[in-house]
């Protein structure tokens, strides 16, 4: 019945564009049909992707998981550039990770229970956000003195991101090429769509998503005013949860038909995507827009840091529960607080 509701209501999703551009509606109204229509896309990615990875197995499903449920994020950080908007995009990229680390992954263990995951893969995950947060710190900490966009901390931010751009290639073809080897799926274990239909359904669903998120973002600045929150507040957690709505419902979906290590993979490689590859994408497409520098705030380096270290410690011995799931989210409702008290820089 659930099933049959969620894939009915994907046809909201359009219906949103649709009133978006012909009728042009209160903000408020867009904000709610926006908000409701991402729920069955994120429910629609989390189908496909459950059955791409019956191909191609759990590691590669969660890549392709979080490459088709990042796409919205990057579209939406650029439009954000565009309009100025920096400490937004910083506050937003750095919120997704920080949510996927924590949000996705809590709530995936928290449905999921108890079962096995692969620790190299998380190990490798939770590496590669520690070090994007050190070498977020080389433009970060000069730009908690002075003017934080200043051209030379744009400029120093380029190499960079080339560097986590190198060390996300190199590793993810070392990660897709292990996990290829260690999943050989018979006849008899797929039994849903083909691959070709399952990714083209992410690759649709990822698209609409990429409108209906611009128009839920649009919204969002109205919201916040209505309801008193700090721009960066909003930034790094409601358009970073926004953002990652399709990780969230597709991990939660997975792991609540127990399939735990997919949904562990797709939160974790979720946020290693974006603090590796998003982020300095964000800022090397940013130059035919308008420089970006990587200069986050402190409470951000900082939540970036706790974030990953909770994470290694919960998920050190390979296995998942419930408890550590609950853990996970009051350390991200934590960093909420935090975020919700500091404000503005």
């Amino acid at each position: 019945m659930v099933r049959r509701l969620l894939f009915g209501s994907v046809g909201l999703a359009p219906l949103v564009i649709l009133i978006h551009y012909v009728f042009h509606p209160a903000e408020t109204i867009e904000f709610v049909l926006a908000a409701a229509a991402l729920v069955p896309l994120a429910w629609l990615i989390g189908e496909a992707t459950e059955h791409a990875a019956e191909h191609t197995g759990p590691g590669i499903g969660g890549f392709l998981n979080a490459t088709f449920g990042n796409a919205p994020e990057l579209i939406i950080a650029l439009l954000a550039v565009h309009q100025g908007l920096t400490e937004v995009v910083r506050g937003s990229l750095s919120g997704s990770v920080i949510g996927n680390l924590l949000l996705v992954l809590g709530f995936s263990l928290l449905f999921g229970g108890r079962g096995e995951i692969d620790r190299q893969s998380s190990f490798l995950a939770l590496g590669l956000v520690a070090l994007s947060t050190l070498l977020f710190l080389v433009v970060a900490i000069p730009g908690w003195n002075g003017d934080p966009e200043r051209s030379s901390l744009a400029d120093l931010s380029i190499p960079i991101s080339i560097a986590l751009l190198v060390a996300y290639l190199g590793l993810t073809f070392y990660s897709l090429r292990r996990h290829a080897a260690l999943h050989i799926a018979s006849a008899e274990e797929i039994r849903g769509w083909s691959l070709r239909f399952a990714l083209g359904i992410l690759a649709a669903a990822t698209v609409v998503t990429a409108f209906v998120a611009e128009i839920l973002v649009g919204t969002l600045e109205v919201f916040a005013d209505k309801a008193g929150l700090s721009e960066f507040f909003v930034a790094a957690v409601i358009v970073a949860i926004v953002g990652n709505a399709a990780e969230h419902g597709g991990a939660v979906v997975v792991a609540a038909r127990g399939k735990i290590k997919l949904a562990a993979e797709i939160a974790l490689a979720s946020s290693a995507q974006v603090a590796v590859f998003l982020i300095p994408a964000v800022v090397l497409l940013a130059l035919l827009i308008e420089p970006l520098s990587l200069a986050f705030r402190q409470v951000e380096i900082l939540a970036l840091g706790v974030s990953a270290v909770v994470a290694t410690v919960l998920l050190a011995d390979g296995h998942s529960s419930r408890l550590k799931g609950a853990i996970l989210i009051a350390t991200y409702l934590g960093i909420a607080i935090v975020f919700f008290s500091v404000g503005e820089r």
